[in-house]
């Protein structure tokens, strides 16, 4: 059965979140143009086991749409005070492609919340990503995205179509794909995207910085068919983060949670039961700076 919606206002937003659950806490990140609905699969899976919290990132699901910043920085301190507000000390932190991003750069900003380290399908782990993405970021895609997601027809084809999709991961794009009809949402997708692809790929890249996550345990989760971003990125951050665990699902895209959620749930109920969380004495900053360096 899905969680019913709930909401809290921070600075004066609507944020949109789901929870179930008890015992230690799992934030679920989802990724762009997505939703805590991403996550519908996991979370009864979830919460037999843990306090589960799927939430809307603003711009996102049914969380406020504000013109302002949306910058990874900006996502990471809202999720900071949001987790404030529900007066939640620290988290796993789980983050799916571009919400992966948002999960590395609260760890960086926030140490102190993090408990774990979850990458799924993660952003910001090299430049390549897909080329559809990219084009859309393009100048002028935003005057051109009225037309390629017409809301009449959207909403019309969702009605009819959605319930026929079989395959997950098409049916996960479409729910991705449907919430571009308005235009308030494409704003905010268009200026969320903006800050982490060009036209050339991804912008921001995390790798000269995970070796800051050694002392956080980590897991990389990914599917060995991703289309979206390539897998060999999880090769690369499991080598940079020593201490990590890596999780390749055969036969799996660009949505581990959706196309295998039985596998998906095991492999992070798994983890949390057999990892500690991460101490919150750490070292001086100056000395895993140095160190890293």
């Amino acid at each position: 059965m899905r969680l019913p919606l709930q909401h809290v206002s921070i600075h004066g937003h609507c944020v949109g979140y789901r929870r179930g659950g008890t015992g230690q806490t799992i934030l679920l990140i989802h990724g762009l143009a997505g939703s805590s609905k991403s996550w519908d699969d996991v979370l009864e899976l979830l919460t037999p086991h843990a306090d589960v919290i799927a939430v809307d990132l603003l711009g996102h699901g049914e969380s406020a749409k504000p013109s302002g910043d949306y910058s990874l920085g900006a996502f990471a301190s809202g999720l900071r005070d949001f987790l404030s507000i529900l007066g939640i000390d620290s988290v796993t932190i789980v983050g799916h492609s571009f919400g992966g991003g948002v999960a590395m750069q609260l760890a960086y900003q926030h140490p102190h919340l993090v408990d774990r380290l979850v990458l799924v399908g993660s952003g910001g782990l090299g430049r390549e990503v897909s080329w559809l993405l990219r084009l859309l970021t393009l100048p002028g895609a935003e005057y051109v995205m009225p037309i390629a997601f017409p809301k009449p027809i959207v909403d019309r084809a969702t009605q009819v179509g959605r319930r026929n999709i079989r395959s997950a991961k098409l049916g996960e794009m479409w729910r991705a794909y449907s919430s571009l009809a308005g235009a308030t949402n494409r704003k905010a997708f268009v200026r969320t995207m903006r800050g982490v692809i060009e036209p050339t790929g991804q912008t921001i890249n995390a790798t000269d910085r995970l070796y800051l996550a050694a002392h956080v345990p980590t897991m990389i989760v990914w599917g060995d068919h991703d289309g979206i971003i390539p897998v060999a990125h999880a090769h690369a951050a499991h080598e940079l983060i020593s201490t990590s665990r890596l999780e390749i699902i055969e036969g799996t895209g660009h949505f581990p949670h959706v196309e295998q959620p039985d596998t998906f749930a095991h492999l992070l109920i798994d983890f949390v039961e057999n990892t500690d969380p991460a101490s919150q004495q750490h070292e001086a900053l100056r000395d895993v700076l140095l160190g890293g360096s």
